[in-house]
């Protein structure tokens, strides 16, 4: 196996334990890791004991068997330094201890607090220049609230904790051949996230759309290295308002928005009517959509792309990409080697190629 003597180092938080998160986490770490140095984030036990179980199993694929070394959290907090890229022998797991033993497919909320803390492991570490990039594996919301713990989301967690006045939630992925797409890549991003559907009006502001603008263009030139992206956006209403009879935001806000948006340089149009918009032709010289809520945008984006997308959250000032499916709960529950692991790989890709592109750019 050629390793790439330059790898990145990711951190990768294993999500929730009762999932398919640590499994995926190992398998798509272990794939890469000639190419990318990964850091699991997670119950060093638990993740111990999966990759025996995947070692084990005859029916999973694997060039070696798994192995890893562990790195105690107090030695790690203790320590100030950057980790050392991995060898290509082994996956280094920063244990994050759990409460309470692990039954897969049963969610425990005396575990909820453990697997928060993955999270500002990985937020820490990456500030403090230790991890060039953060992979979040699938958690469960509930199972943190059950805790005590208020907590909407990972997207929303991590622009709390690192002080963030607006992110931006992305899905993207690559269509496959065999849905006879032209499209190589296809970007959706939200200028709303986790609301229900009868406050996404009120949500939706000028300012607001304004600075989610302003990040689409900074992020997709320094994370995704595009000189020039060409966003579209689509209108909130049925056929875009269709000139105010089925609505006013598009007139009122989201028209105006785009128009300070072009003026400040940026390729936005719009607004499109969503129903319309996601097709191949209107699709093949665009970089993005930006959709306006999350069952507007994402339905389409998961259909094409569902096992290998990504989500990444922009705005935050280190790169984060994840899975674009939840915990499997009740495939976990099933065994080891029935998750698509698929996903994540394509996460840790990204986020990878993400960190090379701002290395580049500081060099």
């Amino acid at each position: 196996m050629m390793v790439n003597n330059n790898r990145p180092v990711l951190a990768i938080t294993c999500g929730e334990p009762a999932g398919i998160g640590p499994e995926i986490a190992l398998r798509a770490a272990w794939a890469l890791r000639a190419d990318v140095s990964s850091i699991l984030i997670g119950d060093a036990a638990l993740l111990g004991r999966t990759a025996q179980a995947l070692n084990a199993a005859s029916d999973i694929p694997l060039d070696a068997p798994i192995a890893l070394a562990v790195i105690a959290l107090n030695a790690w907090q203790e320590s100030n330094a950057s980790p050392s890229p991995s060898p290509a022998t082994q996956l280094t797991v920063i244990d994050c201890p759990l409460a309470a033993p692990v039954v897969a497919g049963r969610l425990d909320p005396r575990n909820g607090l453990a697997v928060l803390q993955t999270l500002d492991i990985a937020i820490a570490g990456t500030q403090a220049g230790r991890f060039d990039a953060i992979v979040t594996a699938p958690l469960q919301k509930s199972t943190i609230n059950d805790a005590g713990v208020p907590f909407t989301g990972h997207t929303e967690y991590l622009a709390e904790q690192t002080g963030t006045g607006q992110v931006v939630m992305m899905l993207a992925g690559a269509p496959p051949a065999a849905s006879g797409s032209t499209l190589k890549y296809l970007r959706v991003a939200l200028a709303t996230t986790h609301l229900p559907l009868k406050d996404v009006s009120a949500a939706i502001s000028y300012e607001g759309l304004t600075r989610t603008l302003d990040i689409l263009q900074q992020d997709l030139q320094q994370k995704f290295g595009i000189p020039h992206p060409r966003i579209l956006v689509t209108g909130l209403n049925p056929h875009a308002g269709e000139n105010g009879y089925l609505g006013h935001e598009e007139i009122d806000v989201i028209e105006p928005a785009i128009k300070a948006a072009q003026a400040r340089g940026i390729d936005a149009s719009g607004p499109y009517p969503a129903d319309t918009l996601f097709q191949d032709k209107y699709l093949q010289h665009a970089d993005c959509v930006l959709a306006m809520y999350h069952d507007q945008g994402l339905p389409v984006l998961k259909f094409a792309t569902f096992g290998h997308g990504i989500n990444v959250t922009l705005g935050l000032p280190f790169i984060r990409t994840s899975v674009d499916h939840g915990t499997a709960l009740d495939l976990a529950a099933t065994g080891v080697g029935r998750a698509d692991h698929q996903s994540m790989i394509a996460a840790i890709e990204a986020a990878a190629a993400m960190a090379q592109i701002g290395k580049n750019k500081s060099q």
